[in-house]
């Protein structure tokens, strides 16, 4: 039988990685809003949400940016990891590899048990 994952449960997964996910996309590169939007689809719910976690990781002191002139419109801003961005995400994907393998181990397990 066929079950959909509780929606809720959907987007409070999504708002515990999305930082994350921002850093690991600045990690690659430096970017501006629009770029990461992109880069982050699936797992955003909305393109709204970007602004005020960039804010948020702004006064982290996880990310920093600088303005620049764009040749198709108004300036943009662009972000890029700083060194405690890098160290938080490592320490991330630490943390996420241990949890993600306990969880594939416990699903496994009732897989093999039903």
């Amino acid at each position: 039988m066929w079950c959909m994952v509780d929606a809720n449960a959907t987007s409070q997964l999504r708002r515990g990685v999305l930082e994350y996910c921002v850093l690991a996309v600045l990690a690659e590169d430096e970017r501006y809003g629009y770029e990461l939007v992109s880069a982050l689809d699936g797992v955003l719910s909305s393109e709204g949400t970007i602004y005020p976690l960039l804010g948020r990781l702004r006064k982290e002191r996880w990310v920093e940016s600088s303005w620049r002139e764009s040749e198709s419109g108004p300036p943009r801003r662009y972000y890029r990891l700083t060194a405690a961005g890098h160290d938080a995400l490592e320490r991330f994907a630490r943390e996420w590899e241990r949890f993600r393998d306990a969880v594939d181990e416990i699903l496994e397990g009732r897989v093999r048990t039903w």
